[in-house]
């Protein structure tokens, strides 16, 4: 599973507002020849992204390259149940990637393009955001 390292800042405000807009960075593919690419605003958390990267792996039989495009820097806080109001935030729960419209995911590159096609698609199932199939001539 992804986490940091260290990070600066233990626990992060919430994303109050909005978080509108299309990705500025990481919209094009950039390393491999297919991708898949979120169509909206999510946090998806380090155990989704493990288990679309173990389902894109097991369709391919190992073969090929995978790359995982975004990283979960965010730390998510959650109180435990049944807690009374008050006495601070809560611990953090998970880290968590933010992913804007546009934002490759994962790249693949080494297969035939309906291998990868179906591959995408078992990963997508496995993440909180619509996503769509691309290719780097697209």
């Amino acid at each position: 599973m992804l986490l940091p390292k260290k990070s600066k800042y233990r626990k992060w405000f919430r994303l109050r507002g909005s978080y509108s807009g299309n990705a500025q960075k990481g919209h094009s593919i950039a390393f491999g020849e297919y991708g898949l690419k979120s169509m909206q605003t999510k946090e998806i958390s380090s155990r989704q992204i493990e288990a679309a990267r173990r389902a894109m792996t097991r369709y391919v039989k190992r073969g090929g390259k995978i790359w995982i495009r975004v990283f979960p820097h965010k730390p998510v806080t959650a109180k435990a149940a049944e807690v009374p109001m008050g006495s601070g935030k809560g611990s953090v729960e998970k880290y968590a990637a933010l992913v804007k419209p546009g934002t490759v995911i994962f790249e693949m590159d080494g297969i035939p393009e309906e291998v990868a096609r179906e591959a995408m698609r078992l990963a997508s199932g496995k993440l909180p955001v619509k996503t769509k199939f691309v290719t780097l001539h697209d």
